[in-house]
């Protein structure tokens, strides 16, 4: 009976038990009918979207923080005007004209209004031309040029503003830095709000750099034009807008090619913006306007230039300031000198000449022009001041003047025979000895060993003391040899010496300054026009002048004959290592030398050759 219990309750039970506790699967069987868990709350992005916010607001602050750091660091905005320049020296010609700028060119200051309208047309056509339109960042300007870039992959176009060009070149440095370029943002946006748009533009055009050392529109159009900017012409204001570009580069003196193109560019420019029409814009756009300013003088002329700014410079001191230079420099005869040293250049270098000086003076020691070599680009050191070399035969007329102011008379005879001194033995250039000669004679054919016996004569000493009181400073010895010019002098103390020569026997200093001012016309030095006194016998200096009339027109300085009354001696070194020819007519000096920095013999230049050829262009280009 107990059995037949248990077997009755199991089925009632078993079902209750399966409900509560469903079976294990057998291993590797699914198990069916179960229900999924209930999902996990989301709390993943509350968190993310806490970070972002905390991340935003601390951004935000350390953004703040980093702003007012560049604000601190900015430099003093509260006067455009006591920004720092460095001093300008110009260098004016003869006639007034600047010929030549050194430092910064700052022209006196123009309103916009008082400019031609064409000039702030073309500016704003080609900088900015959303100026009047925006708040001093162009925002529409900066994307279009972010999409432009893009697409290149590469920088294409900038979006800076005008005012943000105005904020860098007057405040801040070029350097490309993030700091750089928040300062910028800020400065423009403080400008905008202190100026009106007219006092930008003037602002702009009155401190911005137009190269060749202008800064400001009126410095410019006097470099390049020669003019005031209130008559600037429609393509001169499109040459100067488009030197902002590259002001070094697209110098119209230096690259015409570069410079005509890009004020075409800008003259189309001004067709997009409407302010000029099509057809006038092609047609002004064809050639460059002429240059008339200190722009458009040769770089040769640099080293009268580098000459005049020195000396200007020792006069005026450290603290003059802005400084206005009146020289004596004549560019009629600058460009005579220019003009001869470029003709012959080739023929002298076949003749292993590689370099030139040349130096033209007035009798009165007033320097004309000056070459000191054939080409400054590629040299500076200036041969016809800074160079010491043998002056040759140019020397004789020296002791032939001392002779005649000692009583010698242009007729006296001198032997022409062989000499020997303190064991040194003089030979003459063609080898020949011609007995005795006058001392008209022995100047004109440069005969050396009659020279150096009129000078053991008369003595050598009163010849070293006449160059000293015709003002001449170069050391010289007093050997045997002193007569035939082994002393070495510049082309420069030569030409001083000459101009003695030619002034009737007044010494001179070599001088290229007239009058010296600061920019507000405070003169700091003006040359007097006091002569020295003769310092030999008149008929001493008349004698000698007819005997270097007679040098040119029968004896070794035949090439250099003009149509006009003319003197001179040549010159030539041991080896031909120097080759000279100084003379003068009734108007000016002049001083040709040729030879190589390094002393290096030429394949037989004499100073009756290449110099004297040198010398008479030099003087037909100059004028008589």
């Amino acid at each position: 009976m107990a059995d037949k219990g248990k077997q009755r309750k199991s089925p009632r039970r078993a079902p209750k038990q399966a409900a509560r506790k469903p079976a294990k699967p057998a291993a590797g069987g699914r198990r069916k009918n179960r229900r999924p868990a209930p999902p996990r709350p989301r709390r993943w992005g509350r968190a993310v979207g806490k970070w972002l916010l905390v991340t935003g607001i601390w951004g935000a602050v350390g953004g703040l923080a980093l702003l007012a750091y560049f604000a601190y660091r900015l430099p003093d905005i509260s006067n455009l005007s006591l920004q720092e320049r460095s001093r300008s020296v110009r260098l004016l010609d003869r006639s007034g004209q600047v010929f030549a700028t050194f430092g910064a060119y700052h022209g006196a200051p123009l309103a916009v209004d008082a400019l031609p309208p064409h000039l702030a047309a073309a500016l704003v056509a080609t900088e900015d031309r959303r100026f009047y339109d925006h708040f001093g960042i162009d925002v529409i300007g900066v994307a279009r040029a972010a999409m432009v870039n893009l697409e290149a992959g590469r920088i294409r176009q900038g979006g800076s503003t005008l005012t943000q060009q105005l904020a860098k070149n007057v405040f801040l440095t070029p350097a490309r830095t993030l700091e750089r370029k928040v300062q910028e943002v800020l400065l423009a946006l403080w400008l905008e709000a202190r100026f009106s748009k007219a006092e930008l533009l003037t602002i702009y055009l009155n401190r911005v750099y137009f190269g060749a050392g202008a800064y400001g529109v009126t410095a410019a159009a006097d470099t390049y034009f020669g003019k005031s900017a209130r008559a600037l012409t429609v393509p001169e204001a499109a040459l100067l807008i488009g030197l902002l570009k590259a002001p070094s580069s697209l110098n119209p003196a230096i690259n015409p090619k570069g410079a005509r193109r890009r004020m075409a560019q800008v003259l189309t420019n001004m067709v997009a913006t409407g302010d000029l029409d099509t057809a006038r814009a092609a047609r002004l756009g064809r050639r460059l306007p002429p240059l008339q300013g200190a722009a458009a003088t040769s770089r040769d002329h640099r080293y009268f230039a580098d000459w005049a700014f020195e000396r200007a410079l020792a006069l005026a001191g450290p603290e003059a300031g802005d400084l206005i230079v009146q020289t004596t420099l004549d560019r009629r005869a600058q460009a005579a000198v220019e003009a001869a040293v470029r003709r012959h250049r080739a023929a002298a270098q076949r003749r292993r000449a590689g370099q030139m000086a040349v130096v033209v003076m007035a009798p009165d020691g007033r320097v004309r022009a000056m070459a000191g070599g054939v080409d400054y680009r590629a040299s500076q050191f200036n041969r016809a001041t800074q160079a010491r070399r043998q002056p040759g035969s140019a020397f004789k007329p020296l002791v032939y003047l001392a002779a005649l102011a000692a009583g010698y008379r242009p007729d006296n005879v001198i032997s022409d025979q062989p000499i020997t001194l303190d064991g040194w033995r003089p030979r003459n250039y063609d080898g020949r000895y011609l007995g005795d000669l006058s001392l008209r004679d022995a100047l004109a054919q440069s005969r050396n060993a009659a020279t150096v016996r009129l000078a053991a004569k008369i003595g050598r000493r009163p010849v070293v003391d006449l160059a000293r009181r015709l003002g001449l400073t170069a050391p010289l010895g007093t050997g045997p040899s002193l007569s035939l010019g082994v002393s070495e002098l510049s082309p420069l103390a030569l030409a001083g010496l000459y101009a003695a020569f030619a002034n009737g026997g007044r010494p001179v200093t070599a001088s290229a300054i007239e009058r010296l001012s600061r920019a507000d016309g405070r003169v700091l030095y003006q040359r007097t026009a006091a002569e020295a006194p003769p310092v030999v016998p008149a008929n001493a200096s008349a004698a000698l002048r007819a005997m270097l009339a007679a040098v040119v027109t029968e004896g070794t300085g035949r090439a250099a004959v003009l149509d006009r009354p003319t003197y001179g001696k040549t010159g030539t070194s041991q080896k031909f290592r120097d080759a000279w020819f100084a003379g003068f007519d009734a108007r000016r000096v002049a001083v040709v030398w040729l030879g190589n920095d390094d002393g290096a013999a030429m394949d037989g230049v004499t100073g009756g050759d290449l110099p004297a050829r040198v010398w008479a262009d030099v003087m037909t280009g100059a004028g008589g």
